[in-house]
């Protein structure tokens, strides 16, 4: 029975380890970066605080965060606590925080 558990709750870590690489393999080509950049640059936005969410890669932003388009870009962004995050726009989640 423990046997049972040991290879259950190991399989299970290996799942959730997976998960979070996944969250963190999106590549942004460095000419596409560039891009967004600029036009992020463009077209500020204002700063939204959302209380109790940490600004990390495969976090999930809430329904009621506005996602703004960047042409020509699978990914939409979003200005949090002054930091420019790129965001999934499927799945809601954050993909890359740009410094």
């Amino acid at each position: 029975m423990r046997l049972h558990l040991k290879t259950a709750a190991a399989g299970l870590l290996l799942l959730a380890g997976m998960g979070a690489a996944a969250a963190q393999d999106v590549i942004i080509e460095p000419q596409q970066e560039t891009v967004i950049r600029e036009y992020v640059h463009k077209q500020p936005l204002a700063s939204v605080k959302l209380p109790g969410v940490e600004l990390n890669v495969g976090t999930a932003l809430p329904d009621t965060v506005e996602l703004r388009e960047v042409p020509n870009v699978k990914y939409r962004y979003v200005v949090v606590d002054n930091q420019t995050v790129l965001v999934d726009p499927g799945t809601r989640k954050i993909v890359k925080i740009i410094q």
